[in-house]
């Protein structure tokens, strides 16, 4: 199989996990002689803009449309040139164009690494192009703005069509693990938009009559996910809800360097890591790469499901059995309990990789 994979190293830290975890994405791949990938690297971010002039390039977009996924590091939009239309915060508009409407985000706690919860092994789905995100949630202009100088308005938008389509992807999700789905929402208060939302994963969990499906308050949800995050399975919900519950499921596990993610659409998906670009650890050598590693893990996985490739669901095993070695060897960050700086937590992952017998 011939594949073709964008790279795009981000902001800050981007420039230091993402280059790790591509090389090991590449040392799995290669053990298999029938998958060819071609590696595309396409400028973003603000090295994009010092280069280009622009964060997101017209030429990455387009190319993108050519890739089977890519993988894209944090972004530090937060430091962007505030008036400049050319310095915008590229991941919502990536997201937005190529329709990548779920966000999957694991969580799961290992016993050499401290964490709040043991035990923990759960994934928050969170719908991705609309909720209350004024930067993607409408066609036109912004979902948030001032009437008048003493006035601010956020609108939420929930549509069936997403709702329905991060309900699908939460079941399929808990068919392959423990059976069962949690949508999370607030319907005693937004009876319209969480309403909607309830009644979409109503109509979808009526097609996995083998999955378990229960409803829960978001407030109710925080409070469980910090008593007993090990009742939960997959749980869905909504873009805001789904933003803070995915943080907070991190925290239980060691915080957000061990916290993957994937954004999934019909067509597309995208490796991205939760966490942000951490400007202030730059050039130490403690950025805890595990999450975009994972990341890179969970896009060769959705590969080898959508194109039914053994080679790269093979490939996607060994990035995890790799992991968990050198978690279990203590080949970790600082953050994680051990002393390996980025690169030798890399290096030890890879190197395990390159060795092992397929």
């Amino acid at each position: 199989m011939q594949y073709k994979i964008g790279v795009m190293n981000g902001d800050d830290i981007g420039h230091e996990v993402v280059p790790l975890a591509v090389e090991i994405m590449k040392a799995s791949t290669t053990k298999y002689n029938n998958v060819a990938i071609d590696w595309v690297e396409l400028p973003i971010g603000y090295k994009s803009y010092l280069d280009c002039g622009e964060t997101l390039p017209q030429h990455t977009l387009d190319s993108l449309k050519y890739m089977d996924g890519w993988v894209l590091g944090p972004i530090g939009h937060a430091v962007y040139p505030k008036n400049d239309p050319k310095a915008i915060n590229p991941h919502p508009i990536i997201r937005k164009v190529f329709d990548l409407h779920s966000n999957v985000r694991p969580s799961r706690s290992y016993v050499n690494v401290n964490s709040v919860q043991n035990d923990v092994d759960l994934i928050v789905v969170r719908e991705n192009i609309e909720g209350f995100q004024p930067d993607r949630n409408v066609y036109a202009g912004t979902g948030e703005f001032m009437p008048t100088s003493d006035l601010a308005m956020s609108v939420r938008v929930i549509t069936r069509r997403n709702s329905e389509a991060v309900a699908e992807t939460a079941f399929k999700l808990a068919q392959q693990r423990r059976k069962k789905v949690t949508a999370i929402h607030k319907k005693s208060v937004f009876k319209m938009g969480c309403g909607l939302f309830v009644e979409s994963c109503r109509n979808v969990a009526q097609k996995y009559p083998d999955v378990l499906y229960e409803e829960m308050h978001v407030d109710t949800s925080a409070a469980s996910l910090v008593m007993n995050p090990q009742k939960f399975d997959v749980l869905v919900t909504t873009n805001m809800f789904g933003d803070i519950l995915s943080d907070l499921t991190s925290g239980l596990v060691g915080g957000l360097g061990m916290a993957p993610g994937l954004c999934i659409g019909p067509k597309y998906s995208m490796a991205q890591a939760t966490h942000g670009s951490a400007p202030g650890i730059v050039g130490k050598e403690i950025a805890n790469p595990y999450a975009l590693i994972m990341s890179g893990k969970m896009l060769l996985e959705w590969l080898g499901v959508q194109n039914k490739d053994s080679s790269l669901l093979n490939a996607s095993q060994l990035i995890e059995d790799a992991v968990n070695h050198a978690i279990k060897k203590g080949m970790v960050t600082p953050d994680m309990g051990g002393e390996a700086t980025t690169k030798e937590m890399g290096k030890a992952i890879c190197s395990y990789v390159s060795n092992v017998h397929v």
